[in-house]
């Protein structure tokens, strides 16, 4: 009888260590949205022409992402001079996917963005008891504690300035082809690159033969990112979607 009892109490309390470290593997840390791009500087006329269909205040630090929820806290860094700002997600909508945020004017002019290219980096920060909004810069004493912690703890503020002057000057330097689509027969990408031209009301669409069996409609050379913006946002209100751009 006294066997039988510690045969069951030993089984029991196997029991309750494998429900323990079941529920330890399934406490993973979740990851952490974390993204680099170009921003959508927020103008009333994009909701006007349908673009955006919600509208944020361009005097404050507003936010619009497409796929984060409303309030989640995030920092916002222009990697070329370091500044950054942390603020919340203000709404969730969808805008065009060649952008990777959009920001209100405030924003922009804050982290002192170049509106021909506004590149920017995105992190997601862990939830705090307290938020406030804030903005402000990475200088040489912050970068001296972010060097001491541990890794995982410093990606977002760890920028380094000689890879931010190669991005910089990368950027400034290449032209930004639009690939629109690739077509087998050449005459289908002739057609539909004439009635762009007519709907776009620009000529700067071209075709060009890849092999004999692909020939791509592109628009471009644009100098810059926001010179290509436009045609892109155009492009997405005549239904295409999921455009790609390249550099050259």
């Amino acid at each position: 009888m006294i066997l039988k009892k510690i045969i069951i109490y030993f089984v029991f309390l196997i029991f309750i260590t494998s429900c323990a470290e079941y529920k330890n593997q399934n406490k993973k840390e979740r990851n952490y949205y974390s993204s680099s791009g170009f921003a959508l500087i927020y103008k009333d006329s994009l909701f006007l022409d349908k673009t955006i269909k919600k509208k944020i205040n361009n005097d404050k630090f507003e936010v619009i992402h497409n796929s984060l929820k409303r309030n989640t806290i995030i920092k916002i860094i222009n990697p070329y001079n370091s500044k950054f700002i942390e603020t919340k997600i203000t709404k969730t909508a969808n805008f065009p996917e060649i952008f990777n945020i959009l920001i209100s004017e405030k924003i922009a002019k804050t982290l002192e963005l170049d509106t021909n290219n506004p590149f920017i980096e995105i992190y997601e920060m862990k939830k705090n008891k307290t938020f406030i909004a804030k903005e402000g810069s990475i200088f040489d004493e912050e970068r001296n504690v972010a060097e001491k912690a541990p890794v995982d703890e410093i990606e977002m503020d760890d920028l380094s300035k000689d890879d931010n002057k190669n991005i910089q000057k990368k950027l400034k330097k290449n032209n930004f082809i639009l690939v629109i689509s690739d077509f087998y027969y050449v005459d289908s990408a002739i057609n539909l690159k004439n009635e762009l031209i007519k709907k776009l009301k620009s000529n700067n669409l071209y075709v060009k033969k890849i092999n004999n069996n692909k020939h791509r409609l592109y628009a471009g050379p644009f100098k810059n990112f926001n010179a290509l913006k436009d045609i892109y946002i155009s492009l997405n209100n005549l239904g295409f979607q999921s455009l790609n751009v390249y550099s050259e």
